[in-house]
């Protein structure tokens, strides 16, 4: 038998994933890497505090002020997985799937080149 989780028990796992985003003191961010996290290929800055954060509805946080982006990627590779960071490089959220369909992280290309800009149109997380 699986098991089921209450909304108010996913609402407050989601509150709580917020909550550490902010935990660093200053907006968390999103890493773009290659695979392993052998290297950072692009860092979009995330909200702070709260509602600027992101909203909850539920067993869902959707990420706010999208669109954003690196106007200047940091390196370049083909990008593999993700994490989301405290501005205090705390791991919050980790093995995000990157693709260009279908993953957690949709980009127009998994290439990557340093100076590049890249943008994240939209970021929503839903508790299993």
């Amino acid at each position: 038998m699986a098991v089921t989780y209450s909304t108010a028990v996913k609402t407050a796992r989601m509150t709580a994933t917020r909550d550490q985003m902010d935990a660093g003191g200053a907006a968390s961010k999103l890493e773009i890497c290659s695979a392993g996290y052998a290297a950072v290929l692009a860092t979009v800055t995330l909200g702070y505090s709260g509602a600027t954060t992101g909203t909850i509805s539920g067993a869902v946080l959707t990420l706010a002020g999208f669109p954003r982006s690196d106007t200047s990627a940091d390196a370049s590779g083909t990008a593999a997985v993700a994490r989301i960071r405290t501005s205090a490089d705390v791991d919050v959220i980790t093995g995000l799937t990157v693709g260009t369909s279908g993953t957690d992280v949709v980009l127009d290309s998994v290439s990557i080149t340093a100076g590049q800009t890249v943008t994240i149109n939209s970021a929503t997380f839903t508790h299993a």
